[in-house]
């Protein structure tokens, strides 16, 4: 005597999906180039896959566990599209070097039923994803086009024409869950390459005062340069023998022609080597009897009027 199950009859329990494909990346499928899979974390599978997975009544949403047996290598994706050649699947590039893929290369695809994520962390490959302004609203944008994570995968977004790496730490409550329509935790940790910037103490006043006097020191040193040393000529061709003002001792010249490359911002240097002109002592007074004089005095002689006078 048999007995039967009406219910099971009705709603019959679902069968794994698992069959091999010769896996491809999606530069390599047909038609038109699809940015929108390479940047996501979905497959794309032939048509019959969709008649097989229709008669094992798959939940939905449909998810994949993806085993290179080679390797030793698994990660999970979702299906976009059932438009690949027969025996073939193609996926996103960053899925493949996750598998540790080639083109052509066999791979075995499972349907399987993911936990719904709670929590995930992330490990950025450089420090460039801190320039982003807000780190969890670019994530979350772009994990729209995945469907599920797996825990020690390296996925790849795509912001502002750059193509950001990071890899997923963790995730719970399994190592493999469901981001659809999920509210999920994320954390980052520190970027790979990242240094913490090093503290620099604060400088004190004197500290500052000590730093200009020590630049001062070395921008100044002893020379033999005395301002306006040299000889003068006189209009008339006439030489005048002139006294040489003695070079000031005890003091420190500027060096002339090198250019301080170093000079501190907003500090002000004063060159107190030369005297100021009312420190000088005067030159004596020519008594007209100079034998190069010969008797010129400034501003002696008659002058002349272009009036004529009426006297």
């Amino acid at each position: 005597m048999f007995h039967f199950n009406g219910f099971q009859m009705m709603f019959p329990e679902s069968r794994p999906f698992n069959n091999s494909y010769r896996c491809y990346s999606v530069s390599m499928l047909p038609g038109n180039e699809r940015q929108d899979v390479e940047k996501g974390g979905k497959i794309i599978m032939p048509p019959s896959a969709l008649d097989q997975l229709t008669r094992l009544n798959v939940v939905y949403p449909m998810l994949f566990k993806l085993t290179n047996s080679k390797k030793s290598r698994i990660t999970h994706a979702g299906v976009l599209e059932f438009v690949a050649d027969e025996g073939k699947i193609y996926i996103p590039y960053w899925m493949m070097h996750n598998l540790l893929l080639e083109e052509g290369d066999i791979v075995q695809i499972e349907s399987v039923s993911l936990p719904v994520a709670t929590f995930s962390k992330f490990k950025p490959q450089s420090p460039d994803f801190l320039e982003i302004t807000n780190q969890k609203a670019v994530l979350e944008n772009a994990l729209r086009n995945f469907a599920c994570l797996t825990t020690g995968d390296l996925v790849a977004i795509k912001y502002n024409s750059k193509i950001y790496e990071l890899c997923v730490l963790e995730t719970k409550p399994g190592n493999a869950v469901s981001i659809i329509e999920c509210d999920m935790n994320v954390e980052f940790d520190t970027p790979v390459g990242w240094e913490e910037p090093k503290r620099v103490p604060k400088k004190t006043e004197a500290d500052e005062d000590a730093e200009a006097n020590e630049l001062l020191q070395n921008h100044y040193d002893t020379s033999t340069f005395v301002a306006f040393s040299g000889e003068g000529n006189r209009l008339d061709g006439k030489k005048k023998k002139c006294e040489k003002p003695e070079a000031p001792t005890g003091s420190r010249t500027y060096v002339r022609g090198i250019p301080d490359y170093n000079h501190p911002y907003g500090l002000i240097r004063f060159d107190r080597s030369v005297k100021p002109i009312s420190d000088r002592t005067e030159e004596p007074k020519s008594n007209g009897n100079d034998d190069n004089d010969d008797g010129f005095k400034a501003f002696q002689g008659e002058g002349f009027s272009l009036r004529k006078s009426r006297k």
